[in-house]
């Protein structure tokens, strides 16, 4: 049937239809041109083989065999799920103290907790380098002040300062994801457990908990991915870590390796949806 003899009625009921494609459709031609295809382009240029125009599998062979870059990988790993435990063991009380106890000190705890995200990562991070150096605050008190010390302690280049620093940048994702699920939870089904007898831990760990896993999982996801990727803190503080970000980081300014670097990206992308997937299925396998 010609457009033209289509019912008005069927014209009416296809143009509301459309209307929320054309609404997302800015929105999908910035994510197509600025992230899809650009990770086309590095997909592709990890497999350009940079000794013609062909085609080579030998930059992940590399990286999925040589001993170096599993360590890397491994460390890269481990970084993260360190930070992202730690972050749930220091975030989770201060998101129950803010939605349970703080009351009208609510604002101002989330001032305090939003503020940090205001400042930019690297003035930050040369906030530990001025606390921490062997000349910071930190070892002027304990030497010259307090007289403690007869020498300055070596509190920066280390793992647990870069892992501190990683920590004080990401726990606030983690306190707002919680909060805001403990904020939503039903007091009344508390209420009901304290009546039936349960103590204040026993409501904690069998109702509180797992109703706000959702929250816990959310935030492990928001850390982790972060973490995962994060290379500026490293880079600014040392510690001796080896990570796929820093050896990405190091391909493009040193080496100027783009291929490999390339392939390296593309192992930390992968990584990064394998344990966003696990962790999804875990959380979810828990009732959130």
């Amino acid at each position: 049937m010609p457009d033209s003899q289509m019912p008005a009625v069927s014209r009416a009921r296809i143009q509301p239809a459309l209307k929320p494609f054309f609404l997302a459709l800015p929105v999908m031609l910035f994510l197509l041109a600025f992230f899809l295809l650009p990770l086309i382009d590095n997909g592709m240029r990890s497999f350009a083989d940079p000794a013609g125009g062909g085609f080579t599998l030998s930059r992940y062979v590399s990286l999925l065999t040589d001993p170096f870059y599993f360590r890397v990988i491994g460390e890269t790993l481990l970084l993260s799920v360190v930070v992202t435990v730690i972050s749930i063991v220091i975030g989770y009380p201060v998101a129950y103290f803010l939605v349970r106890k703080a009351g009208k000190w609510s604002g101002l705890v989330i001032f305090l907790l939003i503020a940090p995200l205001l400042t930019s990562i690297i003035m930050r991070t040369f906030g530990w380098q001025v606390l921490f150096a062997r000349r910071g605050l930190v070892n002027n008190l304990l030497v010259d002040q307090l007289g403690i010390l007869s020498a300055p302690l070596r509190l920066t280049n280390s793992p647990g300062i870069a892992i501190a620093a990683l920590v004080h940048v990401l726990v606030p994702f983690m306190v707002l994801s919680i909060s805001s699920v403990l904020q939503g939870l039903d007091r009344r089904l508390e209420e009901s457990a304290k009546i039936l007898g349960a103590g204040r831990f026993r409501t904690f760990w069998e109702i509180t908990l797992p109703l706000s896993l959702d929250g816990v999982g959310t935030g492990a996801i928001l850390v982790f991915m972060i973490a995962n990727g994060s290379f500026v803190t490293l880079v600014l503080l040392g510690g001796g870590l080896q990570t796929l970000p820093l050896l990405i980081y190091q391909q493009f300014n040193t080496t100027r390796d783009f291929g490999m670097a390339s392939a390296m990206s593309t192992i930390l992308l992968v990584i990064a949806v394998l344990c966003l997937w696990l962790q999804l299925r875990l959380v979810r396998r828990k009732g959130a």
